[in-house]
């Protein structure tokens, strides 16, 4: 007779990845790299933009490592044509982050790049440096997408069972937390909200260094048509007006003089990071009550969640980015897990939802 052996799980399959860098040096090392963390496995590598798109389209890898400064075909224009011919790629951008590239890389991220990773100015720079290889492979890691999961029935954590009930109410604040995945998310919900944004004060914290979120906000009115801009600390909040977390710096909300205004400062990290979205959700919570509307988009670790708590408590509603349509389902699925989450909501309906929040409406 023959004894069935209980099935043993599958061994995890190493991501494929491509690297496309002009340089011979920088290519070496970060196949060295990623053969070191040894979860990986570097199928082809590509000096230009056209032979980066030629191994995409061949090899269809995990994750593609691409360098803003390519000769031939540059990024931004690389990028669409690389996701065409491999949708399912992960492309994870390589730069010395500029003022040019600061705006390239956030370019790349609309169109569907991942995350940036930042160089170091020198060569020498980049092979001493311990803190830009483990941000380099951490990054990396992140975005590799994940297996696709077997077909199941729904999680009452992810469904309408795992929510708590609320009146839905007409905001006439929107508060929007995103870090991985981000820049692509917020402007797609702010671009789908439309001219309703003019019916309510928005402020964004998206994980993000300096220099990148002025030009964001940039990004942003150009692509959305409503002003963005980093606020002042004491600058009072309007309506009509996108207010995005000065990078490196949290924002919050406070009231002075009887008015609502913006609260920028240097505190300490909270969850790792600064900006930080529980900075910002905490505060709506105590200034703002029921007339708040959290959001929680695509990233990675747990911001949020605390201050998702907080808004429901003082009975605001959030919404949370479903995890198909998220980069990353990090964020908004520890808010959904700790039930803190008023509906799940994909990318592509979140800005009609809330588009008929403000005109009196229900959001499904």
């Amino acid at each position: 007779m023959i004894v069935p052996r209980s099935a043993a799980p599958a061994p995890a399959r190493h991501k494929t990845v491509v690297i496309a860098d002009d340089s011979a040096v920088v290519r070496g090392l970060f196949a060295r790299w990623l053969g070191e963390a040894g979860n990986a496995h570097v199928v082809a590598v590509a000096g230009d933009g056209e032979t980066a798109l030629a191994h995409a389209a061949r090899f269809k890898p995990d994750v593609l490592i691409l360098d803003l400064d390519m000769p031939g075909l540059d990024a931004a224009s690389a990028l669409p044509r690389i996701l065409r011919e491999s949708p399912q790629t992960s492309v994870l951008l390589a730069a010395t982050l500029n003022e040019h590239n600061t705006r390239l890389a956030l370019e790349c991220m609309t169109k569907g790049a991942m995350d940036v990773v930042s160089k170091p100015p020198s060569r020498t720079g980049m092979t001493l440096s311990l803190d830009f290889r483990s941000e380099f492979l951490l990054k990396l890691g992140n975005i590799a997408q994940p297996e696709p999961a077997p077909e199941r029935s729904p999680d009452p954590g992810q469904g309408q069972a795992g929510l708590r009930a609320l009146v839905w109410a007409t905001p006439r604040y929107l508060l929007i937390g995103a870090s991985t995945g981000g820049p692509r998310a917020v402007a797609r919900v702010l671009f789908d909200i439309g001219d309703a944004l003019a019916d309510i004060t928005t402020l964004v914290v998206q994980h993000m260094p300096p220099l990148f979120t002025a030009s964001f906000a940039e990004q942003v009115t150009s692509q959305v048509g409503a002003p963005a801009r980093e606020p002042c600390d004491g600058e009072r909040l309007a309506r009509g007006v996108v207010y995005i977390a000065p990078g490196g710096r949290h924002l919050g909300i406070d009231r002075r003089l009887g008015h609502l205004v913006a609260r920028v400062d240097d505190g300490p990290p909270v969850n790792f990071c600064r900006p930080a979205v529980d900075v910002l959700f905490n505060d709506a919570a105590r200034h703002l009550g029921a007339a708040a509307l959290g959001l929680v988009l695509t990233g990675m670790g747990s911001d949020g969640t605390e201050g998702a708590a907080a808004l429901r408590q003082a009975g605001a509603a959030v919404i949370a980015q479903d995890e198909r349509s998220s980069t990353i389902w990090g964020m908004p699925g520890s808010v959904v897990r700790a039930r803190h989450a008023s509906a799940v909501t994909p990318l592509d309906e979140i800005g009609g939802a809330i588009r008929a929040l403000l005109r009196g409406g229900s959001p499904a």
